[in-house]
């Protein structure tokens, strides 16, 4: 088997997990810390969607880490579907949640400043550009598995 860069088990597969961490950690940090997120439903949603994404991206980085330490890359076709059936779902929960929290955000900035101040306006959308951000990686991880799991 040809070994696809970006799948499971390569070093970039474990580079796209750890920026993967990296914003969705990001994207839950900006929308959490000093902000008042709940009065907004697809905010929570954001919220709830970035805090699956970082365990399940955590522990596929370790699993990346552990086969790239020992280079033994992982080869169980069994394995290989439940990951790329993860990594689907939640990239179609974060691509879902980024887009909807996005919307509120332009609803927020094109009301003027009569809903929220600026400086919490720009976090919510920060937030939302680390979410799509994060949903780029978790997509690309996902069809660079999927590419694969047909050679096993």
């Amino acid at each position: 088997m040809n070994e696809l860069p970006g799948s499971t088990g390569t070093s970039a597969g474990f580079a796209l997990r750890l920026g993967q961490i990296i914003f969705s950690s990001a994207s839950l940090l900006f929308m959490s810390f000093g902000v008042q997120f709940y009065s907004y439903t697809s905010f929570c949603f954001l919220v709830t969607i970035m805090g699956l994404v970082i365990p399940w991206s955590f522990a596929l980085a370790l699993l990346d880490g552990y086969s790239v330490i020992v280079t033994c890359p992982v080869r169980q076709k069994g394995i290989l579907f439940i990951i790329v059936i993860g990594d689907w779902f939640l990239s179609t929960l974060a691509l879902g949640a980024a887009c909807s929290a996005a919307s509120v955000v332009e609803v927020l900035l094109t009301s003027g400043g009569s809903v929220c101040r600026p400086k919490i306006c720009s976090r919510y959308l920060i937030s939302t550009v680390f979410a799509f951000l994060s949903w780029f990686l978790s997509m690309a991880s996902s069809l660079f598995n999927l590419w694969s799991l047909p050679s096993l």
